[in-house]
């Protein structure tokens, strides 16, 4: 950790004030992407919510959907393959979203009645396995900005995910996720020497959940009180990381 902060503190003030002479052994040193391939660890936090595609209740439809922003982490491992100013990075990662939606049961159906207010909340474990594209579009000493961008797959570990939901008349209430999801990746990272930080914003490009079962002793079962519930997960992520 020394060392990380020593070449850290190098970067932000020694380096641009230390003129041409033996600038290019520093950059040598510094710069990690000079490799071929680098390999590296990276750690940060996420704020998930959910993009409702079709969302009913018995035979109310769902249109008015708030998301209730919440606080989720990753760490992930990753390598990267140096062509020029232009890298492929495969990763992989273990995330941790959460997210809540309220809602009125009655939907707009009903604008007379006071509202009756439910809400689902979530929070999935999953193992991605991103592909990016990047660029850098600034790349000078130990300095570059990048823009990256591509596919991931992920797989939601059901074992681990929690999802609840509150002031349903439906009793026991479950609901499946399909095991594998595809979203698309969009982000710009910094680097300074071998530390960098990057955001991220991932858009589901699949919809996550496969059906919500209740206890059908306790709620009679028939046709309208079938729930259906489409969604896609967007995510906004922050991290750290070290590449070497």
């Amino acid at each position: 950790m020394q060392r990380i902060l020593s070449l850290f503190i190098t970067s932000l003030f020694v380096l641009p004030a230390s003129g041409q002479y033996g600038r290019g052994r520093i950059d040598n040193l510094l710069r990690p992407d000079d490799k071929k391939f680098n390999i590296g660890v990276r750690a940060g936090f996420n704020s998930s919510m959910y993009l409702v595609s079709d969302f009913k209740i018995k035979d109310v439809t769902i249109n008015e959907i708030q998301n209730n922003y919440k606080i989720g982490g990753f760490i992930a491992l990753f390598g990267r393959l140096n062509i020029s100013r232009n890298y492929i990075q495969p990763e992989i990662s273990y995330q941790v979203s959460q997210s809540e939606i309220t809602f009125d049961k009655l939907g707009s159906h009903h604008p007379e009645i006071e509202p009756d207010y439910a809400s689902i909340h979530a929070r999935i474990h999953s193992i991605e396995l991103p592909i990016l594209y990047g660029y850098n579009i600034i790349k000078k000493g130990p300095y570059e900005l990048s823009v990256f961008g591509g596919p991931k797959t992920k797989y939601l570990w059901k074992q681990k995910n929690n999802i609840t939901f509150e002031n349903f008349e439906q009793k026991e209430m479950k609901e499946e996720l399909h095991p594998l999801a595809i979203s698309a990746v969009l982000g710009v990272a910094v680097n300074i020497s071998k530390i960098f930080f990057d955001f991220r914003y991932e858009q589901g490009l699949t919809n996550i959940s496969k059906t919500v079962t209740y206890d059908d002793m306790h709620t009679p079962h028939d046709e309208s009180n079938l729930i259906i519930f489409r969604r896609r997960d967007a995510i906004l992520s922050f991290s750290l990381g070290v590449m070497f």
